[in-house]
């Protein structure tokens, strides 16, 4: 680079040839001295050494001689001052290269250095080159750094003794540029701006001046540790040599290189990097995605998401990280955090611990187990002041005073400092907890996460939870959820996939392996379609639980498509703190269509669809399973459906539109059928025919209805006529209710099919 050449910048001055009237005797400042009339200069035409040169009478202990002329001072431009002298006579001076340094207005900029190297004459006759290198970066060979300056008065001092006589010849200043930046074409160096790099000089000022006059260009980092004391934003390309150091306040937006190994190399650090660049992410309007080009960060700690922000918490604008790994590092600062406290609930304040002692160790997110605590209870809130824990979900038996145990898991991604977050996803993410670490932590509000062609990897405690109604429409794509437990038999393992909450949760596409369970859900409106979830062990007789578990007893939801693999289908109310049927609806809501349930390896007490009451008086109000295959390996199951009573059992006078049709059975002992078609063969002539329907109708449920009787052949009286006319029906006879008496207006005997209901179906 040459600005005497690219934008034809005039740098040197005029021979002295032309005249001293430009030649100052003092700082080179309009109305100083020149050597045109100071009679301690004159112009030497003839000199064996020089064409022409100047001779000057040392008259002063600093002698001074400066260029009138104002050279500009140009950020990112270097200037070297030379000039040859000699000795004629009288006592030897020393020589240096010296300037004036001009600001705005003609100002001088004091506190700068603003003379070069010295060299002391030693001989009469000899040409001695003297010269300095002006600019406005600290590089190395700089000998005056100019910062804030606009233009200088160049020259030279004599010092020492007087008398002396001296000549000099024509004063040469040039553009060196080049020598600093020969292999930097195209980088503007945040150096030439005034950038220290030293760690403690706030280079703030610096970085955004060498941005802003980048224009197009790369800005430049070279070696060093900049400390940046305010918010920079560079707009244009940027590399990092160096790196940077800022509070966790001041935000670094990179709109160009906005992607993680950028922020990598600008801090130099890859937890400090994804905390800067997340930081970026929500305060940067200018990218809807930080995408972290396929790089592994190697976390020791939990990434508390909301501090990593630092100045909101809450933000609903669409946001996304993609394209990279997480993965848990070894640290005890992945240790579960264990509290016991005292509490008092009351189902009338159904979300509330009250009276709890040492409420300020207990921390928000932490899992709540207890007498009468359902799965999944999260610390939603704490207010250690009121000494009050605002919970999930409601307890369903937890009356009085206690005492309850609060277990903070540790999560690589922890968002619960966010009161709410909205439009956020995870895309194309793996993360891996190596067993010792939990993966996600939603926000206490919000809504439609979303976490897609992710890879949930070896969570310690859970996949990801949800502590409030950050899960609301909580959207779950084409994952893959890998246990750490997968060694263990079903009995053993602790860990779950996920949970949610609130309302329209969907889930697809997505392979789940060797969890306890996959997913407990507290709202309604869930789609479940296309997934592959998988529990089972190699264990023989071996327990099996919960896949997917559903505490909203009415659930409004549909599971279609699925591989439902050494699980059940559970349908609970453990998150109602009256869990007796009150007001609101009872079981049902739910579509269960066109899914693959296998199960293998265990005993004929096994279900695949199970609903378990927490209180009396509930039913079945709206249930469709059809188009389902069930299957058993290794061994019959009895049915493939159960209520399971250890808290209460169902109404099943109340049962209403349920609808079991159109599945496979293999493997399994009692195939069922809602409505059912059953066969009944009268060998004794009787005017009550009692028909068993039991054990075809689902749950064990009772023959509420007779939606009609078919003769299978000619029923006969005593006399071997015809019987033609239909009987008429008692339903839900027997000790159970599970029988229909048949009325014929004779005694008569035959076939015929009965179609049956073990509910009303309006």
């Amino acid at each position: 680079m040459n600005k005497a050449i690219t934008d034809g910048l005039q740098l040197m001055p005029p021979a002295f040839a032309d005249g001293l009237s430009v030649w100052s005797s003092g700082d080179g400042t309009p109305g100083s001295d020149t050597y045109a009339g100071s009679g301690n200069g004159v112009y030497v035409q003839s000199d064996q050494n020089f064409a022409g040169c100047l001779e000057i009478l040392k008259t002063a202990s600093t002698q001074k001689l400066r260029y009138m002329g104002e050279t500009p001072i140009i950020p990112g431009c270097y200037l070297r001052v030379s000039a040859k002298v000699k000795a004629l006579s009288g006592p030897f001076p020393t020589v240096r290269v010296a300037g004036w340094a001009g600001g705005a207005g003609g100002t001088h900029v004091s506190g700068l250095t603003e003379v070069g190297p010295e060299v002391t004459l030693t001989s009469y006759g000899e040409v001695v080159e003297v010269s300095a290198i002006i600019g406005t970066g600290p590089r190395g060979g700089v000998d005056m750094v100019w910062k804030d300056v606009i233009y200088g008065h160049f020259g030279l001092d004599f010092t020492g003794p007087t008398g002396g006589i001296v000549r000099v010849d024509d004063l040469v200043i040039e553009d060196v540029t080049s020598v600093f930046l020969r292999d930097m074409l195209g980088l503007v160096d945040v150096r030439d701006y005034g950038a220290v790099g030293d760690g403690t000089t706030d280079d703030s000022a610096a970085f955004e001046a060498a941005d802003a006059a980048a224009d197009g260009r790369t800005v430049f980092v070279p070696a060093g540790a900049y400390r940046l004391n305010n918010h920079v934003t560079i707009e244009n390309h940027i590399r990092f040599e160096g790196t940077v150091t800022m509070a966790a306040g001041h935000r670094l937006v990179l709109q160009k290189n906005f992607d993680l190994p950028t922020y990598i190399d600008a801090f130099g650090d890859e937890q400090i990097a994804f905390k800067k660049a997340f930081q970026a992410l929500l305060n940067n309007s200018g990218h809807e995605s930080l995408d972290m080009g396929g790089r592994r960060v190697q976390l020791t700690e939990p990434v508390d998401m909301q501090a990593a922000e630092g100045s909101r918490t809450s933000f609903a604008t669409r946001r996304v990280i993609r394209n990279g790994q997480l993965e848990a590092v070894d640290s005890q600062k992945w240790d579960t955090q264990t509290v016991t406290s005292k509490g008092t609930y009351s189902a009338s304040n159904d979300r509330t611990l009250t009276e709890v002692t040492n409420a300020a160790n207990i921390r928000v997110g932490s899992l709540v187990t207890g007498n009468g605590v359902g799965r999944e209870i999260y610390v939603r809130d704490v207010n250690v002041a009121a000494k009050t824990v605002t919970l999930n979900k409601a307890l369903y038996d937890a009356e009085g005073t206690q005492t309850f145990t609060f277990e903070r898991f540790q999560y690589m991604l922890d968002f619960s400092g966010f009161e709410a977050l909205t439009n956020f996803i995870l895309d194309d993410i793996e993360m891996n907890g190596v067993g010792r670490a939990s993966c996600i932590m939603l926000a206490k509000g919000g809504g439609i996460f979303h976490v897609r062609d992710c890879f949930i990897n070896r969570p310690k405690d859970r996949g990801l939870t949800s502590i409030g109604s950050g899960c609301q429409g909580l959207t779950i794509d084409r994952c893959q959820f890998l246990s750490d437990e997968m060694s263990l038999p079903v009995s053993q393992r602790v860990s779950i996939g996920f949970n949610a909450n609130h309302n329209d949760v969907k889930i697809r596409d997505t392979r789940v392996v060797r969890f306890k369970h996959f997913c407990i859900l507290g709202g309604a409106g869930n789609l479940i379609t296309g997934n592959h979830w998988f529990h089972g062990d190699g264990e023989d007789l071996g327990v099996r639980k919960g896949g997917i578990i559903f505490t909203t007893p009415n659930t409004k939801s549909v599971i279609t498509g699925n591989y439902i693999d050494n699980n059940f289908i559970e349908l609970t109310n453990e998150h109602d703190a009256t869990p007796a049927l009150g007001q609101q609806y009872s079981f049902g809501g739910l579509t269960v269509t066109g899914n693959i349930f296998h199960v293998n390896d265990t005993g004929d007490w096994f279900s695949f669809i199970i609903v378990k009451p927490y209180g009396p008086n509930h039913y079945i109000h709206g249930l469709s399973v059809t188009g389902n295959t069930f299957r058993s390996l290794n061994g019959n199951i009895d049915r493939v459906e159960k209520v399971d009573t250890t808290f209460a059992d169902l109404d099943y006078t109340r049962m209403r539109n349920v609808l079991f049709y159109g599945n496979t059975f293999n493997g399994v002992n009692e195939e069922i059928v809602n409505p059912s078609m059953i066969e009944h063969d009268q060998g004794t002539r009787s005017d009550k025919w009692t028909v068993a329907t039991k054990p075809s109708l689902p749950f064990g449920g009772r023959a509420r209805v007779v939606e009609g009787v078919t003769m299978s052949g000619k029923v006969t009286d005593a006399q071997g006529n015809a019987v033609t006319a239909l009987p008429w029906s008692l339903t839900e006879q027997g000790s159970d209710g599970t029988k229909v008496e048949l009325n014929w207006p004779t005694a008569c005997k035959g076939k015929i099919w009965l179609r049956v209901r073990m509910d009303r179906p309006l």
